[in-house]
């Protein structure tokens, strides 16, 4: 190990993992069990989704780190009847093998440290979780060189299915451009089937973000309070999975903002949006109903 990650006590007395290398603490703001609960389980309403489904649901988990999102949606849906796939990525086994190491101090792994332990090892685990029969795999690998190759219409079981839920959680966009372009965006929607409903969230509220999750394909929303973040976003492939959507409102704050334009290449900077990615964006079903003037654009 390269000893990038150490532990740190954040201010509510939780421990929580700090990447020396990205300069970046991981769940800042709650600590991983709350956090990762709140943010990414209750806000894609995981329990009721798959309750109310039939047959496989998917969670593409992106940024795995330390497992705090993962594991949050395993003890969740313990006691629920039915079949989970976690699907996780990351560049890196390295946060998850320092947290296993550590488990003393973080809690959040305890009960399955063994399910942990068979990821490092084979990238998949098959296991039952209460209720609940689960499929854990871990795609090791740059996710943005990965992304283009998943092609799910084909026969091939190696790969895996569209997602019902995405937990996105990479560093962030100053310190990690590269997982935050819009050709990430764009890639992350074609991968999405557009006969299964799919739910994002993401810990930020950028404009950035918010801009590119919209040009990608996607309908885009406010997400609820979490820790230091007063908003989040909830990003979906039909609105009616959207609680808040953005409004003409945001549309205005967008044209005002000084960083709003989408990263094209893996190279963090602020600009203003253009006049193509306006037009993109009034065009957009969840806009294309505003006038210019109405939008105060």
């Amino acid at each position: 190990m390269s000893g990038d990650y150490q532990l740190v006590q954040l201010a509510n007395g939780e421990k929580t993992l700090f990447s020396a290398g990205y300069g970046e603490k991981l769940h800042p703001g709650l600590g991983p069990q709350a956090e990762a609960d709140l943010l990414y389980v209750r806000q894609l309403q995981i329990r009721d989704r798959l309750a109310s489904g039939v047959g496989e649901f998917v969670i593409w988990d992106i940024g795995l780190g330390a497992a705090a999102n993962a594991l949050a949606a395993l003890r969740a849906t313990r006691d629920i009847p039915g079949q989970l796939r976690l699907v996780s990525f990351d560049n890196t086994a390295e946060p998850l093998e320092f947290a296993r190491q550590n488990s003393a101090a973080l809690c959040y792994l305890d009960g399955y440290e063994e399910q942990i332990a068979s990821l490092l090892r084979d990238r998949r685990v098959v296991f039952q979780n209460g209720k609940l029969a689960v499929i854990w795999e871990f795609h090791l690998g740059d996710f943005p060189a990965l992304l283009p190759n998943l092609k799910f219409k084909t026969q091939n079981s190696k790969l895996p299915p569209a997602p019902h839920a995405i937990f996105y959680d990479a560093f962030s966009p100053a310190k990690n451009p590269a997982m935050w372009t819009l050709p990430v965006f764009e890639n992350l929607f074609r991968a999405l089937d557009p006969a299964r409903p799919c739910a994002l969230t993401t810990y930020s509220r950028s404009t950035l973000l918010r801009a590119s999750l919209l040009l990608a394909g996607f309908y885009v929303g406010v997400g609820h309070a979490t820790g230091m973040k007063e908003e989040t976003t909830v990003a979906a492939n039909t609105p009616a999975l959207l609680a808040e959507p953005l409004n003409a409102r945001w549309l205005e704050r967008a044209l005002r903002s000084d960083s709003a334009e989408p990263l094209r290449e893996p190279v963090y900077r602020r600009e203003k949006l253009s006049a193509t990615a306006l037009e993109k964006l009034r065009a957009h079903p969840q806009f294309n109903h505003i006038r210019p003037e109405t939008a105060g654009i």
